[in-house]
């Protein structure tokens, strides 16, 4: 008897724009960071439709009349200018630095295929207010809770549930972030792909923003990607549907689009659940 799966989509679209976000409403200093990253975070769309295309498909068959074509239609045809951390990705560790472990740091056409298809298993630290760090203290928590114990290779997944707050200037800025110390931590079980349902695997910009300027203290500043000067991790970040997922017992597929000496790229990641 053939065995019941179950595959759950980790993934969000590709979209213009950072959803519902008043920028007409923001003072100027505010409207300049959002519009910041709408830029970088966000793609530009256009759709060409099939009468629309009929002209760049006849270039393609010269001599071709467009009554030749059913309806008179071409193919339908997308264009995006995008970052490739914009929507669901994946970062390689020279998004982090130059340099990993004291060596040159991997780009995103550079990951092991071996690690994108592996045990997959969930830390749910849905408990963690906006803006909060999660130590290694949280992840060794949330492991005897779920009474498991890490292996080398474990795709770990940190649950936020961030990803309900899609499309709205809440997904941004509230959510809780990987610290330094439990990344670390992760790396030296033998994880090597990390991910995350927030925006981004640190706390939110602003957070570690007003703690540098109140202590002075650089190590704040991006201190989990940071983390990946010292061990080399792949992280993934915009996932989705964390909460549809048991704590353990699952595959996680992750392979990133092949970008030659790029520092992330987009996945279509899921999870695959047997019985």
């Amino acid at each position: 008897m053939a065995k019941k799966i179950r595959i759950v989509d980790l993934s969000l679209e590709i979209k213009e724009g950072l959803g519902k976000v008043p920028l007409e409403k923001l003072d100027p200093e505010q409207r300049k960071f959002w519009q910041g990253l709408a830029d970088v975070l966000t793609a530009k769309v256009r759709h060409f439709g099939h009468k629309e295309s009929v002209p760049v498909m006849l270039r393609s068959f010269p001599g071709v009349p467009a009554e030749a074509l059913p309806d008179g239609l071409a193919w339908a045809d997308d264009y995006l200018t995008l970052s490739v951390h914009a929507g669901t990705h994946m970062d390689a560790p020279w998004h982090y630095h130059p340099t990993s472990e004291g060596k040159r740091a991997k780009t995103i056409d550079e990951f092991p295929l071996a690690w994108g298809y592996s045990d997959g298993m969930v830390l749910d630290m849905t408990h963690k207010k906006r803006g909060e760090l999660i130590t290694v203290a949280d992840v060794q928590a949330a492991l005897a809770k779920i009474d498991y114990q890490l292996k080398p290779l474990d795709i770990v997944l940190i649950r936020t549930d961030t990803d309900k707050l899609w499309d709205t200037m809440q997904y941004w800025i509230d959510y809780a972030g990987m610290g330094r110390e439990a990344t670390i931590w992760l790396i030296d079980q033998g994880v090597k792909v990390v991910g995350t349902d927030a925006p981004g695997w640190d706390r939110p910009f602003r957070d570690q923003v007003a703690e540098y300027k109140k202590t002075q203290d650089k190590t704040v500043i991006w201190e989990g990607h940071y983390a990946g000067i010292e061990r080399e991790y792949y992280q993934m970040e915009k996932l989705a549907n964390l909460d549809q997922l048991p704590a353990h017992g699952f595959k996680v597929c992750c392979f990133p689009v092949k970008i030659l000496k790029a520092s992330a790229a987009w996945i279509r990641p899921v999870a695959i659940i047997e019985g």
